[in-house]
């Protein structure tokens, strides 16, 4: 599993934005800024996070994004699978569950790998945005 770009940056931009007040709205431009991404890929990112109602949003001038919910509740693996579709180590284990694997019945090494995809799922499940924040991982 190699995580993208669109992934690590949306836990920076969730970070980000935990890092300030709740009730409080965190500007895109402030989060570009600060991020060292560009706002068109910021935009981009907050646009999935928010239909996945992760955030919301308000607009005008003291808008921004602000958490839905508090971001304990918010987990690595839920945003990684937002972002990244998957978290399967190899791409034969998303095919073998799907019984699309002409193999499946076959393979020694599937055991392996679905034990792999339960230890990366069990802990980024484990890890919240606010976990990441106070550095409890």
């Amino acid at each position: 599993m190699m995580v993208s770009t669109k992934g690590r940056y949306a836990l920076r931009v969730l970070i980000d934005i935990a890092m300030h007040p709740q009730d409080e709205y965190v500007s895109l431009k402030g989060i570009a800024e600060r991020q060292d991404v560009s706002m068109k890929y910021i935009e981009t990112i907050v646009a999935v996070l928010s239909k996945a109602d992760i955030l919301e949003s308000l607009r005008g001038k003291n808008g921004g994004y602000r958490f839905k919910e508090s971001p304990d509740k918010c987990t690595v693996a839920s945003v990684l699978t937002l972002t990244e579709g998957t978290l399967a180590p190899v791409a034969c284990l998303s095919q073998c569950g799907n019984n699309e694997c002409s193999r499946v019945d076959q393979c020694l090494t599937l055991p392996m790998w679905q034990k792999l995809d339960d230890i990366i799922n069990n802990y980024l499940e484990s890890v919240t945005i606010a976990d990441l924040i106070n550095k409890n991982v």
